[in-house]
């Protein structure tokens, strides 16, 4: 059998982060994790451009705009979105899944999927 797998090392990559400012005290967590991890698998925060968008339904085309850019190997999208009284969560939660994934697949660039989607 062959077997397919990516090595964890982040060592000469160049990334961007794209964060939503909405729910901060959580994303600010996120943001910091990921900036860990990529310090612990060799990368340099010299090399992450981060992006900061209003909320995570504006994180897809900021993803989109810089997975095809051609200056990154890959995006990292982080944000959060908190269930409340309206249906509104879920529209958010479905677009902005969607639009990550377009964002990828149309670039051919992974974008990761840093989105939670909480009660």
């Amino acid at each position: 059998m062959k077997v397919l797998e990516g090595m964890l090392k982040a060592d000469g990559l160049k990334l961007a982060i794209v964060v939503s400012r909405f729910n901060e005290f959580i994303t600010n967590k996120l943001l910091g994790g990921a900036e860990d991890a990529i310090r612990r698998t060799g990368g340099s925060l010299d090399d992450v451009t981060l992006t900061w968008v209003p909320g995570a339904f504006e994180i897809p085309l900021a993803a989109k705009k810089l997975a095809e850019s051609g200056k990154y190997d890959a995006v990292i999208a982080l944000g959060a979105v908190i269930r409340g009284a309206t249906p509104h969560f879920e529209y958010v939660c479905a677009e902005a899944a969607k639009g990550v994934a377009q964002a990828s697949m149309g670039s051919g660039v992974p974008v990761a999927f840093g989105i939670l989607t909480t009660e």
